[in-house]
Parts: C-alpha cells; structure tokens; sequence
C-alpha cells in the first residue's frame, strides 16, 4: 500500500472547499486522463483515468464514491474502485479531504496491482505522487 498526503491552496471558505470536495464531476476534470462516463447515483460516478507508467499508458475504470462527509469537520471520504482496461491489474484508492480556509489536505492510500506493480514500489510511488501533485495544483482553480 502507498500512503501519500498532500496539500492544496484555493482561495474560498472552509465550507466552499468542502463543496468541492462533494463535487465529483470538478475533482474528475482535476485529473490528469480523468473523465466521467456515467452518474450511477448522486454519490457514485463512473469514471476512466488514462494514465501513464513509464513508457506503458493504461486505462483504469471504476467507480468513486463518496464514502463518509462531515461537513463540520470538513472532511470527505472517497473510494475509488478501478480495474486495467484489457488487463487484471487493479488501482484502488481510499482518498480523504480535510477542508480548510486555504484549501485542505488530501491523505490517499493507494494499492496498485498488475501490470503497473511489476514496475516496482519506488516508480508506482513516484507516479501516483505525481498524478496527486498535478491534482492538487489543479484544485486551486477549480
């Protein structure tokens, strides 16, 4: 498992960066290769992440649903569920916000299988590190 957190500055309240948060279509366009296929129910998107490992690009689909909020705390739980598109790998994800006045911290604990695993602990560390880096600049203007 990799355990990442990150920060994030936007301009906002607490409670506006809590909204975002709550938001799946904005934090999806906030991805890099991320895209929305299909609303299953207000909490659960269908989602596609085309990613790049190296000098491999797969595609993952699956589900993010947002799991716990407590708008009093400020905090968001998401679950992303995903499979390898044409392959078995898995990318699964627990992503929780923590919102503040000037953004928040966002705590992921990922587990990655397949075809992206053999590449090894460091490199899939340092891409998903990267991808959360990008989103989280992102974040500032959504």
């Amino acid at each position: 498992m990799i355990e990442l957190t990150h920060a994030f500055s936007r301009e906002g309240s607490a409670y506006e960066n809590y909204l975002l948060a709550l938001d799946l279509d904005r934090l999806l366009s906030c991805v890099e290769g991320g895209s929305v296929l299909e609303h299953m129910d207000p909490d659960t998107i269908r989602a596609e992440i085309k990613a790049r490992m190296g000098s491999m690009s797969m595609t993952f689909t699956g589900t993010v649903t947002i799991a716990e909020r407590d708008e009093e705390d400020g905090s968001v739980l998401l679950i992303v569920r995903s499979g390898e598109v044409g392959g078995t790998g898995r990318a699964d994800a627990n992503v929780r916000f923590s919102t503040n006045d000037s953004g928040g911290t966002i705590q992921t604990e990922a587990t990655i299988t397949g075809k992206a695993a053999s590449m090894g602990e460091g490199v899939v560390a340092s891409v998903i590190d990267a991808l959360i880096k990008d989103f989280a600049a992102k974040l500032g203007n959504a």
